[in-house]
């Protein structure tokens, strides 16, 4: 009788006691990093992208006076005709550079162009095309206006003392502009994170080199210098590192000088050829280094020397996967950011999905709305970890959970879209 082989969980099994949840492991790499500590002042104009340190407080009201939001004639609510209509005779005009600053009676009005302040004695502006000019230079208007109407009050967008953007913020240019209107010149951000990376294999060449039969060119370090330059991170590049013990440690300790977090894609496996895990052991320590995902399980969690660090596998989409689903949430917290999470919406598969139950799949899709304006995705293909142009072709990402046995065409699908991952 043969006797049965004992194996190991592997790459290509779908359960595998050993591998921590998909939450389970974001929980715990989010429960040990934290914002860096330092902030710096820069000009606004240099502010896009970066996170806020302190709280926007304004120093004044926006609007800062009552003003017209029309073209029109700024007169009293008292000028209303009940029944009928009314002439008022013009007194003036106003505009956004240059007020009317005289009282107005009544009887009388002001013309009036959109943002100009308010005169003394006017309340309420008339739009001009609900007049009637007259030869004499006086209007007349009908009761078809309420008190109050077409005015823009002093405040009513701000208030001074009011804090208009919290820190933890990662600013968009409308909030440059907020921040512009208030007159604040310089704001306080969080530094940029240092992120050192590398890419391990004896089989990778740079870009440009000639490729020998079994290499390949490094495109792992490229797509993460991309990934990380969206998040605003400052990039050390390591390079290439062969697959020895004694140039994997070396690359750990160029690394970690300095850092505040390491990224290698590749050598996480358990290979005769993968020194990561074991180099780790050495210099720092793991918090996992398996996850039950696919594609992505063999990912490392650890510290090394006071950097965190994060082993990602060396398939091009599996960099990708775990980059967006675990790595970019805990920089974006370590950057002071208080919203870490990209959107999730639900939409209707137009492809059938294959599936087994026992890990989370991120397969990656095409979402778009159908005639209607209802929400649909189709896969992008073939969606094999090292099949990069699943990625290029696709917006977001089907989330399949890890008891899904796959989705038939017109089945309910989860899908988290790129532009949410910045």
């Amino acid at each position: 009788m043969t006797e049965p082989i004992h194996a190991s969980p592997g790459c290509g099994d779908e359960l595998d006691p050993t591998s921590l949840s998909v939450n389970e492991a974001l929980r715990r790499i989010l429960g040990n990093v934290a914002p860096v500590c330092e902030a710096e002042p820069v000009p606004i104009d240099e502010a896009l992208n970066r996170v806020l340190a302190t709280d926007v407080v304004s120093t004044m009201n926006v609007p800062a006076h009552t003003n017209s939001a029309m073209d029109g004639y700024a007169l009293s609510a008292a000028d209303i005709p009940a029944q009928g209509t009314r002439e008022l005779q013009v007194i003036g005009a106003a505009y956004a550079g240059r007020p009317y600053e005289s009282a107005v009676a009544a009887g009388q009005c002001v013309r009036i162009m959109t943002g100009a302040p308010l005169p003394p004695g006017t309340d309420t502006v008339v739009m001009q095309e609900r007049i009637e000019r007259r030869g004499d230079g006086a209007i007349r208007l009908d009761g078809r206006l309420q008190p109050g109407d077409n005015v823009r009050y002093a405040g009513e967008d701000i208030r001074e003392g009011q804090a208009v953007l919290a820190a933890g913020r990662r600013l968009m240019p409308a909030d440059i502009g907020l921040i512009a209107s208030l007159g604040i010149a310089k704001i306080a951000v969080h530094r940029p994170l240092r992120v050192a990376i590398f890419s391990t294999g004896d089989e990778l060449k740079p870009v440009g080199e000639r490729l020998e039969p079994g290499d390949v060119h490094d495109s792992n370090r490229y797509t993460l210098r991309g990934m990380l330059q969206r998040v605003g991170a400052r990039i050390n590049d390591v390079g290439i590192v062969r697959d020895t013990r004694e140039q994997t440690r070396a690359a750990f300790e160029a690394a970690a000088a300095g850092q505040d977090v390491i990224i290698s894609s590749g050598g996480v496996s358990v290979g005769e050829a993968d020194f990561v895990k074991s180099v780790l052991s050495e210099l720092g320590h793991a918090e996992f280094w398996k996850v039950a995902m696919k594609p992505g399980r063999p990912l490392t969690f650890g510290r090394v020397r006071g950097a965190v660090f994060f082993g990602l596998p060396g398939n091009p989409v599996s960099v990708m996967v775990t980059f967006y689903q675990f790595v970019q949430p805990a920089l974006r917290r370590m950057m002071g950011e208080t919203e870490t999470t990209g959107l999730r919406l639900q939409a209707t598969s137009l492809s059938r999905l294959k599936k087994r139950p026992g890990r989370v799949e991120f397969q990656r899709g095409v979402l778009e709305q159908d005639g209607s304006g209802a929400l649909v995705v189709r896969k992008t293909g073939m969606q094999g970890s090292g099949i990069l142009t699943s990625m290029s072709h696709a917006n977001c990402f089907v989330i399949l959970p890890q008891d899904c046995s796959g989705v038939e065409v017109g089945e309910p699908v989860e899908v988290q879209p790129f532009a949410g991952l910045i």
